[in-house]
């Protein structure tokens, strides 16, 4: 099962996805609120996956991608969007990001993105 660190402004977003990946066997070994504190954060925990909500106040999710893969090219990043984000997705998957979880999500999408992603 994956570690995975959860990127969201929204606290009810960062809730509703730890709810989901640990009902479904995988451990959320962190989450942040904003791209600084996920770029901090990443490098104290190594995480296996991150789930990283594309707008988000101060750095959003396009420039908080981008010091990510800097500090770590191989790090899997699934892109949480919204519908009418699909410019912003291409941008993202041009950068670099492996996935997408599109909001409003079934868990089912989030379980199969995340195992698309690991491996599994």
């Amino acid at each position: 099962m994956a570690k995975i660190m959860i990127v969201d402004d929204a606290s009810f977003m960062r809730s509703s996805l730890k709810f989901i990946a640990e009902k479904y066997g995988h451990t959320v070994v962190g989450t942040a609120s904003d791209g600084k504190e996920a770029v901090d954060l990443y490098k104290k925990i190594q995480p296996d996956i991150v789930t990283l909500d594309i707008l988000m106040r101060d750095l959003d999710g396009i420039s908080t991608l981008k010091l990510l893969l800097k500090q770590d090219p191989q790090a899997k990043i699934i892109m949480v969007t919204a519908m009418g984000q699909e410019t912003k997705q291409e941008e993202a998957r041009k950068i670099g990001a492996l996935g997408y979880i599109r909001k409003p999500f079934k868990p089912e999408d989030i379980v199969a993105e995340i195992a698309r992603i690991y491996g599994e």
